[in-house]
């Protein structure tokens, strides 16, 4: 597989360094000294783009791979208000677009328990939910992608919450969540219940960035020669 590989910070070398370890080929890699080179790239010199790159250049650069014929891979997170002009531009142009906060499989596995609990505490309201999320300073948007993937999925399921809310919250009706910045952390997310007697939580931890990179790379291995709009949802295919 001939991978596009757009942006090279430290998840970019990383993705490289797993995609080459099962022999595929990275013939383009584009970051920010050589953006307008993109524009040139079309198949069937690449297969799939997987773009790692920042919140105001994300939607540019999705854009012109879909265009291009070139199906994508994203993780890029702090853009997702125009993600329903990325799908439109999808679609018109018959292409494959696959969209993940977190590539994680075990980040994914934490979502889909996510939900299952809070399914579980809609019906105890006595339990109160709050949320936290760790990265190091580096990540530029708070709370992250994945915190606010976790949050839907409460909000999805418990109906006495109705909004997430950066920070403490005195409205019931809010679900309140944190967001530190701590170098060196790759990511942690918990999600707490609380009652007067006791507390449950549960909790993932990141402990390097391979398991996001390597989560990146098998949906652009599963991505190729489909058409559509994907999430890591349709790959795992998780039973409820």
């Amino acid at each position: 597989m001939k991978i596009l590989l757009i942006g090279y910070g430290k998840m970019g070398k990383t993705i490289e360094q797993i995609a080459l370890a099962r022999h595929h080929t990275i013939p383009h890699k584009i970051d920010v000294q050589n953006t307008n080179e993109l524009k040139n790239i079309r198949q069937p010199t690449v297969d799939v783009a997987i773009e790692f790159t920042q919140p105001d250049s994300a939607f540019d650069n999705i854009k012109t791979c879909l265009q291009n014929g070139i199906p994508v891979v994203s993780g890029t997170t702090g853009w997702l208000h125009r993600k329903n002009e990325i799908e439109k531009i999808c679609i018109e142009n018959d292409g494959a677009f696959f969209y993940a906060s977190n590539f994680s499989i075990g980040v994914n596995l934490f979502f889909h328990l996510n939900k299952i609990l809070a399914r579980i505490m809609n019906n105890l309201p006595q339990y109160d939910v709050s949320m936290e999320e760790i990265h190091h300073t580096a990540k530029k948007d708070a709370p992250s992608g994945t915190a606010i993937t976790i949050a839907e999925g409460i909000l999805e399921n418990i109906k006495r919450k109705n909004r997430w809310t950066l920070g403490l919250s005195t409205d019931k009706n809010e679900l309140s969540l944190f967001a530190k910045r701590i170098d060196p952390f790759p990511g942690q997310h918990s999600v707490l219940y609380s009652s007067p007697i006791d507390s449950i939580e549960i909790k993932h931890t990141a402990h390097s960035r391979e398991g996001f990179a390597a989560g990146a790379v098998t949906a652009a291995e599963w991505l190729v020669g489909k058409k559509g709009i994907f999430g890591m949802e349709d790959m795992l295919r998780f039973d409820s």
